[in-house]
């Protein structure tokens, strides 16, 4: 199970330790002396999987806000998408709450951004496709308003630079959730010769391929995201259970694009 469906009590920012530790234990308040007797005898060492998903889901929505005000104001649409993102855990009221007040710790002039960024990376040792994750929920905060400010482009490139993210790798994850935005938008409009033509580059664009790629580099492009975004590999690596809605909704839109290129090249 994971450490979100139990009672949590801000004892669990306490054994993180560290500033996502102090960051999550302020998120619960008055929690934060409570919920230590039902623990006893649990392991939360460096590396457990407990562990990391607590680091993940503070990171998420505490950075999150961090980016959301990159560009000076915080805009209802980055407000809609991490309260889609909440939705999609299903939390509970308190833990809800508590990722709300991540998100307005982000937000704060004082937050310790390169500290956190440096917890993370530590607690996510070796798990290149978490932070891969990670990675395209901030990208998909700042391009939620449909505006990649300057600013939060910097901001994303100095987080990617501190996750061990190439420059290189940040373009293609942005390149990818652009497009799958696209993407969805296109499935949800009326189809025309043009829109289906839209929709075929952004399904290439999805697999991060090229449209004069041959079939065989198709099919591993899809193979290859399918496995970065496989739910239950993701769960095992650290991602929280609660998050598995997005990963299954990740799988879709590349399983979807995968086919629209299939289909029109007929095989």
């Amino acid at each position: 199970m994971s450490w979100l469906g139990k009672l949590v009590g801000g004892a669990f920012g306490f054994m993180l330790g560290g500033p996502l530790g102090a960051i999550f234990g302020a998120s619960v308040g008055h929690q934060f002396d409570t919920g230590m007797g039902g623990m006893a005898g649990e392991s939360f060492n460096p590396g457990d999987q407990q562990r990391v998903q607590m680091a993940f889901f503070t990171a998420t929505f505490a950075v999150m806000g961090h980016v959301a005000k990159a560009d000076g104001r915080v805009s209802n649409e980055e407000i809609g998408l991490a309260k889609r993102v909440m939705d999609n855990m299903e939390l509970s009221p308190e833990l809800r709450e508590a990722a709300i007040q991540l998100f307005q710790q982000g937000k704060q002039a004082d937050f310790p951004l390169t500290d956190v960024l440096r917890q993370f990376r530590v607690e996510c040792h070796r798990r290149t496709n978490l932070v891969r994750m990670f990675v395209e929920i901030q990208i998909q905060a700042a391009f939620a308003d449909g505006v990649y400010d300057a600013k939060e482009e910097k901001l994303l490139l100095d987080i990617c630079a501190q996750l061990g993210v190439s420059r290189f790798e940040y373009q293609v994850i942005k390149g990818q959730v652009q497009a799958q935005h696209r993407f969805q938008q296109s499935g949800e409009q009326f189809h025309t010769a043009r829109a289906g033509l839209s929709k075929l580059e952004d399904a290439y664009a999805v697999l991060g391929v090229p449209a004069t790629a041959d079939d065989a580099d198709v099919k591993k492009a899809y193979r290859r995201l399918m496995s970065q975004h496989h739910p239950d590999k993701l769960v095992a690596k650290g991602l929280p259970e609660e998050m598995m809605q997005m990963a299954k909704q990740k799988t879709q839109q590349i399983r979807k694009a995968y086919e629209t290129i299939r289909e029109a090249r007929g095989f």
